[in-house]
C-alpha cells in the first residue's frame, strides 16, 4: 500500500512514536517524549480521579496528549523529508486510561469497579476527531480490560508467544500476560514510574544525557549516558543495575536500607550522604550538583518489584502454569537501556531459571504496532488476538497481597 504509517506506544510515562514506509514495511524514524499529562499525576490512578473529579481535567488531559503526539508526527515526518499528508494511516497502543483520554471519553468506569473500558474492541477514528490536521485514519488497539490495554496487546502481537510464554511490560501499569492454550491470562501490577525513571529524584527518560549504566568496580563508579553526554539525571535501568551494585558491595542492606558512611568501611562510604532528611549515594558530582539514589528512590524500587512478582505470581496460579513450567519469558519496558534479566534475579523479579529463558523486546509495544501496520490486513489479526484475554483483577486478592509482601525485600 503506497503512502507511510505512525505508529504510537502511548505510555503512561513515556511516549514512543515511529514513522514507517507502509510499501516496504520499514521503520524510517523513530522518536519519544515524556507524557505531558504527568503534571496531573505520575500513575494511571491519579489521573482518573483527577479527569472523574474535574471536566476541565479531563478536556486539558486530552488536549495536551493530542498536541504531543501531532508534534512527535511532524517531527518524524520533518526529520524523514515526508509530508504529513502522506501519513495514511496511525495506530496507537495505550492502556485503557490513556486510550480513553485521548479520545476524551468519560473514565468513571474505569475508575470505580468493576474497572471496564467503555469498550474492548479496537476503536477507528480520524484525524479530524482528535483535532489533527492531515486525512489519516486512526486505529487504536483493544483493551481486553479496565487495566489491561492496547499495549499488552500490541507488545503480545509483536513477540508472537507460544505455549506458557510469560510477557511482561515493566512500565508504569506493570502489565503481565501469560499463555495456557487459547487463553491469554493478563493482568496489570500497578508498579509505578520507578523502573522508566519517572519518579525517582534524578530519574528521567531515556534521552541524551541520561545515565544508562552503572557500575561499581572495587571503590569506582563508572557511569555511561545516553550520546555521551554530560549526565543530567538516570534511567530506570541505570537505577536497577545500581541497586544490584549496591548490594554487592555491601552498601545497600537486603531490607533496602542504605547503611550509613560509618558503616561503609571502603571509600565508597564517602558517596553516602545526607540530603534532604535521608539517606543518599552520590551517583555524579559536577559544578551544576548532585545526582543521587535517594533511599526514597530504593523505596519505589522495592514496591515496584514487589507488585511485579506478586502479581506474577497471581496469574502463575490462575493459569496453572508453575514458573518451572515456563518455556519462554518475554520482557519490556521504557529503561533506557537493555536490562539484564540477571539483574531481575538479584532485586527479587525472577528465579534462576527465568533468567535462562528470558529475551528482552526494546520497545515491546511499539514493535507490535509496527507489525500489525506492516500485516496490512485491516487490523483482523490484531482484534482476534485480542479476544483471547482473560483479565485477572488484583485488587483485593489475597494471594497478590501475601506475595507483595513477602516479596518487598531484596533477596541477597
Amino acid at each position: 500500500m503506497p503512502g507511510y504509517a505512525l505508529a504510537v506506544d502511548l505510555g503512561t510515562t513515556t511516549l514512543a512514536a515511529s514513522l514507517m514506509d507502509r510499501a516496504t514495511g520499514q521503520r524510517l524514524a523513530m522518536t519519544g517524549s515524556m507524557n505531558p499529562q504527568r503534571r496531573f499525576g505520575a500513575d494511571v490512578v491519579s489521573r482518573l480521579a483527577a479527569a472523574v473529579h474535574s471536566e476541565e481535567a479531563l478536556q486539558e488531559m486530552a488536549r495536551l496528549i493530542r498536541a504531543e503526539l501531532l508534534r512527535l508526527a511532524h517531527e518524524l515526518c520533518t526529520g524523514s523529508g515526508v509530508p504529513w499528508g502522506e501519513v495514511k494511516q496511525v495506530a496507537i497502543a495505550g492502556n485503557p486510561a490513556m486510550q480513553h483520554l485521548l479520545l476524551k471519553l468519560p473514565v468513571k468506569t474505569l475508575a470505580f469497579p468493576p474497572y471496564r473500558p467503555l469498550f474492548t474492541g479496537g476503536k477507528r477514528v480520524t484525524a479530524g476527531e482528535l483535532g489533527w490536521d492531515g486525512a489519516a485514519s486512526v486505529y487504536l488497539f483493544p483493551m481486553p480490560g479496565g487495566f489491561v490495554g492496547g499495549d499488552t496487546v500490541a507488545f503480545l502481537y509483536g513477540v508472537q508467544p507460544g505455549e506458557a510464554a510469560l510477557c511482561l511490560d515493566m512500565g508504569t501499569n506493570g502489565e503481565m500476560a501469560l499463555t495456557a492454550g487459547a487463553t491469554i491470562w493478563a493482568t496489570s501490577a500497578a508498579a509505578g514510574p520507578a523502573f522508566e525513571g519517572g519518579n525517582l529524584s534524578c530519574g528521567m527518560a531515556a534521552l541524551p544525557g541520561a545515565i544508562i549504566s552503572i557500575r561499581i568496580e572495587g571503590e569506582r563508579v563508572k557511569i555511561a549516558t545516553l550520546g555521551n553526554r554530560e549526565p543530567v539525571g538516570i534511567c530506570g535501568s541505570a537505577a536497577i543495575e545500581l541497586v544490584t551494585e549496591l548490594l554487592a558491595c555491601g552498601v545497600l542492606e537486603a531490607g533496602g536500607r542504605l547503611r550509613a558512611s560509618a558503616e561503609i568501611p571502603s571509600n565508597l562510604g564517602q558517596r553516602v550522604i545526607e540530603q534532604g532528611g535521608e539517606s543518599a549515594f552520590v551517583i555524579h558530582r559536577d559544578a551544576r550538583g548532585l545526582l543521587l539514589l535517594t533511599q526514597g528512590d530504593i523505596r519505589q524500587i522495592q514496591l515496584a518489584k514487589g507488585a511485579i512478582r506478586a502479581g506474577m505470581e497471581v496469574l502463575a496460579e490462575r493459569s496453572g502454569i508453575p514458573f518451572p513450567g515456563l518455556r519462554d519469558v518475554f520482557l519490556t519496558g521504557s529503561f533506557g537501556a537493555v536490562l539484564r534479566p540477571s539483574w531481575l534475579k538479584t532485586i527479587g523479579i525472577f528465579d534462576a531459571g527465568m533468567v535462562q529463558i528470558s529475551q528482552f523486546t526494546p520497545e515491546g509495544a511499539l514493535a507490535g504496532v509496527e507489525r500489525a501496520l506492516a500485516a496490512n490486513d485491516g487490523f483482523e489479526s490484531v482484534e482476534r488476538l485480542g479476544t483471547r484475554f482473560r483479565v485477572v483483577p488484583l485488587s483485593g486478592t489475597p494471594l497478590f497481597e501475601t506475595m507483595f509482601m513477602k516479596h518487598m525485600d531484596f533477596p541477597y
